[in-house]
């Protein structure tokens, strides 16, 4: 049989480019599995999951549509630290569940699970090696402002439920600095893949 793919996790914080990094490495051939896809999955209508959200929030968390507005939903819990717990604990469980199905289906040398949350929950501990992609914050703050047209104010609550900048350095195995163009960001990821190509089941 052949090797069972050892995990890589990336992160990063909100506006890093942790997605265009994780694209890059998917166009190499690398099985990724995006932890806020995931997040989506568990909260499809028809899941038991966004019953529960709307029962506790009401309908305005509620599209026409009947699907999550998650802006909604960010809004209430970023303001109210006691609901946004109330959030993950309902969720965490679920898209850990979802995780896990999608990364066992990896077929490439290694796998990557990409989440802006994989040191603040359990997630790391389904990874051997975690890789950090790094802005500054004032480049978080600027790339999330343009990308989701919401103010200072709103990145930073997002921010400040994320682990810090510090925080994620310490625990990283390797850092990409994402402070320049996607070409910079290119030679950066085909750096790395050739070394991860190099590691076994247990690269850390």
């Amino acid at each position: 049989m052949p090797a069972k793919p050892w995990i890589l996790g990336l992160t990063g914080g909100i506006g890093s480019g942790k997605s265009a990094a994780a694209e890059a490495f998917a166009a190499r051939g690398i099985h990724t599995v995006d932890a806020d896809h995931a997040a989506r999955w568990v909260v499809e209508p028809g899941c038991p999951a966004l019953s529960q959200i709307a029962e506790r929030f009401g309908a305005e968390i509620l599209q026409d549509s009947g699907e999550l507005d998650r802006a909604a939903l960010r809004r209430i819990v970023f303001a109210k630290p006691e609901e946004r717990q109330w959030l993950e604990g309902l969720l965490h469980p679920l898209i850990r569940d979802e995780i896990v199905t999608h990364l066992s289906r990896a077929q490439s040398p290694y796998a990557i699970l990409v989440s802006p949350l994989l040191l603040e929950t359990s997630q790391h501990q389904m990874t051997q090696r975690v890789l950090v992609v790094d802005v500054p914050e004032a480049v978080q703050i600027s790339r999330t402002s343009r990308r989701d047209g919401v103010d200072e104010a709103q990145v930073r609550a997002i921010m400040q439920a994320q682990a810090s900048r510090e925080t994620r350095l310490a625990q990283a195995h390797d850092v990409l600095s994402n402070d320049r163009d996607l070409h910079w960001l290119e030679q950066e990821v085909e750096r790395l893949h050739q070394f991860y190509l190099t590691l076994t089941h247990n690269p850390a």
